[in-house]
């Protein structure tokens, strides 16, 4: 059975065309601003910790509970470990997390320190947690997992949320406090030990390093 061609005009065609252009473009500008407002809205807000560029750096007590068996400091001891690096560059590490990214950190600023032994580069972990004996087993597993021999693993006297006057942000995993001449060049933090960026930490040694 045959039936009749609906035929579409030249004018009908031109119409559904400019249609089409102006749903397209809608669509369009839809979707670039979804992608915009997802991207704003799932994006992780930068995480500030810790003494900043241009600070100075304070001083703070720590017990030592492993790690760098020659720096002269017996396990245990109750000392300023930034009183004792004096003015030469340091590297203060203040972490709650014990993995990841966390001791890959640690493990290639423990090379660090021992291919700046002409700059007298110095580094120490601060471990956090709720409950110091909790914290001290984590130093020591840090420690441990790392192999680190350069480096010293130490509970603050304020093991929760480290020394006050370091402002440690109790929602960073970790904080990396980078300083020489008891100023601070350089600062990192991350909510998250997975969301550490190494090679951009590693990279402000040089701002440190004589």
């Amino acid at each position: 059975m045959g039936g009749t061609a609906h035929r579409v005009s030249p004018a009908q065609l031109l119409s559904l065309k400019g249609l089409s252009v102006k749903n397209l473009c809608v669509l369009s500008l839809g979707l670039v601003a979804a992608l915009a407002f997802s991207g704003v809205a799932t994006a992780e807000p930068t995480v500030k910790s810790g003494p900043q560029a241009g600070d100075s750096l304070g001083a703070f007590y720590v017990t030592k509970v492993a790690g760098a068996e020659n720096d002269g400091v017996d396990q245990n001891a109750n000392l300023c470990y930034r009183c004792r690096n004096g003015r030469r560059p340091q590297v203060i590490v203040f972490t709650r997390a014990a993995d990841g990214k966390v001791a890959e950190l640690v493990a290639k600023l423990d090379k660090a320190v021992a291919a700046n032994a002409d700059s007298k580069l110095r580094v120490f972990v601060n471990v956090l947690g709720e409950d110091k004996a909790d914290a001290t087993e984590h130093a020591k597993n840090l420690a441990s997992s790392t192999k680190a021999k350069n480096i010293p693993f130490v509970v603050p006297n304020e093991f929760e949320n480290g020394p006050d006057n370091y402002g440690i942000n109790a929602k960073a995993a970790i904080t990396v406090t980078m300083a020489s001449e008891l100023g601070v060049k350089a600062s990192h933090a991350a909510g998250s030990a997975d969301e550490l960026d190494v090679a951009t930490v590693l990279g402000d040694l040089k701002k440190i390093l004589n």
